[in-house]
């Protein structure tokens, strides 16, 4: 399986589930007069983050395995989001950059090295393992943590909503 397969396929597919789920929490909110923000603070537990962020992270972090694997730049987004359709465009803007990205692009990086500083700790990979150990278990927490606070909220979703067609 080439890199470009290992990734952004399955990050492009969910990306747009999520904006999907998006849409009916959009009009679930609309539906029952609550205010599209409120939904966008929501969190599971006090000590989470809110439904901002984990969509924030997860196009973080699709954006930054494809701008990392393919040595472009990836553009940069405010994390000034705070209302459900403000989310949905940030899923809109990742995808955007995403589908410019080819598997020529992507193709061959199994052992490029790709190093991730964060303030208190700084993680080197080669790049089938920051595909496979950070990457993809980094997006799907996110988006697993974003579906589970809409469905805990009321939205009416399910696990084909999450998958989306297949």
């Amino acid at each position: 399986m080439s890199m470009y397969s290992a990734s952004l396929p399955s990050l492009i597919h969910m990306l747009g589930n999520l904006k999907k789920i998006l849409q009916k929490a959009a009009a679930f909110a609309e539906s029952r007069k609550i205010n599209p923000e409120v939904l966008a603070a929501y969190r599971l537990a006090p000590d989470m983050l809110p439904l901002s962020s984990q969509i924030q992270i997860a196009c973080d972090t699709a954006k930054g395995c494809g701008a990392r694997l393919s040595g472009v730049e990836a553009p940069r987004f405010e994390d000034t989001e705070k209302n459900l359709v403000e989310l949905q465009q940030r899923i809109t803007n990742t995808l955007e950059f995403l589908k410019t990205l080819t598997p020529e692009q992507i193709d061959g990086t199994e052992d490029k090295f790709i190093e991730l500083k964060f303030p208190s700790v700084t993680f080197q990979f080669k790049g089938v393992d920051y595909v496979n150990q950070f990457v993809l278990p980094n997006f799907y927490f996110h988006m697993t943590t974003a579906y589970g606070i809409l469905r805990h909220c009321g939205v009416e979703i399910g696990k084909s909503d999450y998958l989306g067609g297949i």
